[in-house]
């Protein structure tokens, strides 16, 4: 189940332990973890309010309560209550909070206006961010999450598997990345979040998305993509092609590369911190000669984010957990010349890792 009723219980112990009083969660992917509810992001307020303890209460505009109510919001045991248009809902709020509120976490991604009509509304509380509480939850992914991941992990694999259709010499970028899309829906995602196809020279920068450019005979090409599966959960995942017979000088950093990414998916396993992950591709990368050449962190978590935590970066010291999903996608670029990056999704599982892009990493010639 994606959306189980425990979260909620879950969430308000995690609440309690961080000494906050409530979660005030307005549209985004923390509403959507804890209630199933997909909202609408608008100026009209909806709002989650998970106090510490106590009910829930989702206040959403008159126009969104049907929605609310379809949704799986209810059945998780959460109280709609709705506003109507020229009226303000923030009283509804500090009435859901019920007694004195000393400090509530807010959705990391809420509206700035929101943000400032709360600090009005409570003026009393200290605002933090729901990160605090959340993030911890959201890193550990369940079965149906994994299983949910890697269905996208799945669909995203079965366009990389079609580029010889669309990748070609004398395309543009942008028409071989309207190709793409449209296979992204075609593949089950429910939308497109990115498409980056860059060729030549553009490969060297790493979110480079399409041009006008003409995709010439030799070009390594690097395929970036991503979509939304109609679960909420995220696709993404990357692999550079050649057109034609690739140039030497690529070909020779593509294998050191290729080298790096798979030793930094075979350093993925419980109890190891995610900085040893980013140090296992960064290591090789470095002492290749490339080491400035790779300008990015090694990876980010995903789920109903397609960055979220945890970050697969020099620094975070956090020990990786089964259940942690996240991309494994080092780069080298060379500014002028071209780029390659490979990505694949991976998941920390009880036994090291299991890879949720099954294609292979070998540089593909069309």
């Amino acid at each position: 189940m994606l959306y189980p009723p425990r979260r909620l219980a879950d969430a308000q112990k995690a609440v309690n332990a961080a000494g906050l009083d409530a979660l005030l969660l307005t549209p985004g992917s923390d509403l959507r973890y804890l209630t199933g509810y997909h909202a609408h992001a608008l100026e009209r307020l909806t709002c989650l309010v998970l106090p510490a303890q106590g009910e829930a209460t989702l206040i959403v505009p008159r126009l969104e309560r049907p929605a609310a109510e379809a949704s799986p919001a209810p059945g998780t045991g959460v109280r709609v209550v709705d506003h109507e248009d020229g009226t303000d809902p923030y009283p509804l709020v500090r009435k859901a909070l019920g007694g004195p509120v000393r400090a509530v976490g807010l959705a990391d991604r809420m509206w700035a206006t929101q943000v400032l009509a709360l600090r009005d509304a409570l003026p009393e509380a200290r605002q933090r961010l729901a990160g605090e509480v959340l993030a911890p939850m959201r890193m550990r992914k369940s079965p149906a999450e994994v299983a949910a991941l890697r269905e996208a992990g799945a669909a995203i694999d079965a366009v990389h598997a079609r580029m010889g259709e669309w990748l070609r010499a004398g395309r543009t970028e942008a028409e071989v990345g309207a190709d793409i899309a449209g296979a992204i829906r075609d593949a089950g995602h429910d939308t497109v979040d990115f498409v980056i196809v860059a060729s030549g020279p553009n490969g060297a920068s790493p979110h480079h998305a399409t041009s006008d450019r003409v995709i010439q005979p030799g070009d390594p090409v690097v395929v970036d993509i991503g979509g939304t599966m109609p679960s909420g959960y995220c696709s993404d995942s990357t692999r550079t092609y050649a057109v034609g017979a690739a140039p030497r000088e690529f070909s020779d950093y593509y294998e050191v590369l290729f080298a790096a990414q798979r030793a930094s998916v075979a350093a993925v396993r419980p109890g190891v911190p995610a900085s040893s992950v980013d140090a296992a591709a960064r290591s090789m990368i470095a002492d290749a000669g490339y080491g400035e050449a790779f300008l990015h962190r090694t990876g980010h978590g995903i789920g109903l984010d397609g960055h979220e935590e945890p970050y697969i970066v020099a620094g975070n010291d956090l020990p990786l957990e089964p259940g942690m999903a996240f991309s494994v996608e080092p780069g080298i670029y060379l500014a002028g010349r071209h780029g390659a990056r490979i990505e694949d999704i991976v998941v920390c599982t009880a036994g090291g890792v299991e890879r949720l892009n099954t294609l292979s990493t070998s540089l593909v010639e069309l």
